[in-house]
């Protein structure tokens, strides 16, 4: 088997079920399985996946066992040479899987050398998630990440690290750490290092599996020829518990790899600290008004939304609005998610916000903002 896709789900339903989708058609024409491990989800998750992916193999915790503990179990279930561990938050295109594979098997990259393989994502806007491509976040590069140093200097050599901000997000190429969103690795590989440490419950085993990789004279690569939507807020809710659980983690990483010195810990203690309050702050659930609904979609359609709807079966019909907020609504049974993603890069705007239909939930799915939770609309 070529491939098998460890998806660890906890209380993420309606996302679920579009990420296998998504996985689904991926997988068409390459050997693979999906595998999905719920951490004791309290919605209904599982019986989604029985009912609607019953070839499915659903691994049913009877505890949250944290993200590292989770994906080792899927992964000890695996057949497949290669391993994706992906989020269950995440939409991967049709000609993902397919063409990461043939980059890892390519003369591009020497094979007894390679070790994690990451790609492109965006987020429900189609913005690029910088995240994608990161640097080992040494106190240095923390310090430069905190207080916006890489921002201000991005094409510095000392500054731009954090973002692995030697290559453009289309640039493909050597980089230190990819995020635990999605990585493809070789199975071999995941157990010589003894996968995530599970001794740290989430937030740096990303960070801490890329980091091993490299120890072993293994190189990683950021993959720019395929982009996959993380919808990334929906995963974790920025509370209190997850400014902790933050903070517990970098000290994890910090602890376990570098010497230990005072200069390092108070660096450490006060940049977790900081950078936890950060995104505890940029985390905002509010309302946008939307002016207008553009529908892409082959079929007949009539989805009773609350304002004015326009319907179109292709994307070359629809030449742009005047004015307002528009929502975009792709209908995934009339395009693939590889098209779907494409237009939200290409016309990502202030005023432009998506969303996928599918069609046997009757739902609307997305996010307006990397940092909020997503959005479900029942119809």
């Amino acid at each position: 088997m070529q491939l098998s896709v460890i998806i660890l789900n906890y209380n993420v339903r309606y996302f679920l079920e579009q990420c296998v989708l998504s996985v689904q058609r991926a997988l068409e024409g390459i050997d693979g399985e999906i595998i999905v491990v719920d951490n004791n989800s309290s919605d209904d998750s599982c019986a989604m996946m029985r009912s609607r992916f019953p070839n499915v193999k659903l691994i049913e915790n009877n505890d949250n066992l944290g993200f590292p503990k989770g994906n080792n179990l899927g992964v000890a279930e695996a057949k497949g040479e290669y391993i994706c561990i992906l989020n269950p938050d995440t939409v991967v295109a049709e000609d993902t899987f397919s063409k990461v594979l043939q980059f890892v098997k390519s003369s591009k990259v020497n094979q007894s050398e390679l070790g994690i393989v990451g790609c492109k994502l965006v987020d429900g806007t189609g913005t690029f998630l910088p995240e994608s491509k990161r640097g080992v976040p040494t106190p240095w590069v923390a310090f430069t990440k905190i207080f916006g140093l890489y921002k201000m200097f991005p094409k510095s050599h000392y500054f731009n690290k954090y973002y692995a901000q030697h290559l453009t997000d289309s640039q493909t190429g050597e980089v230190d750490i990819l995020v635990g969103a999605f990585m493809v690795l070789k199975r071999d590989l995941y157990l010589e290092v003894g996968g995530f440490d599970e001794n740290c419950f989430m937030y740096s085993d990303d960070i801490d599996l890329s980091y091993m990789v490299q120890q072993l004279g293994r190189k990683n690569y950021y993959f720019a020829d395929t982009t996959i939507i993380h919808y990334k807020g929906e995963s974790t809710v920025r509370d209190g518990t997850y400014m902790k659980r933050f903070r517990e983690a970098m000290q994890f990483f910090y602890k376990k790899h570098f010497k230990k010195s005072v200069f390092f810990d108070v660096m450490m203690q006060v940049g977790s600290f900081v950078f936890a309050l950060l995104k505890k702050k940029q985390q905002k659930v509010e309302g946008r008004k939307i002016d207008e609904y553009v529908v892409f979609t082959k079929e007949t359609l009539k989805l009773n939304l609350t304002k004015e709807t326009t319907y179109f079966a292709d994307f070359d019909t629809y030449k742009g609005n005047v004015g307002g907020n528009v929502e975009f609504v792709f209908d995934v049974d009339s395009f693939s998610f590889q098209q779907c993603i494409a237009y939200m890069e290409q016309h990502k705007a202030k005023n432009s916000t998506f969303k996928n239909f599918l069609k046997d939930g009757r739902y609307l799915i997305g996010s307006n903002n990397s940092n909020d939770r997503g959005q479900i609309i029942l119809l």
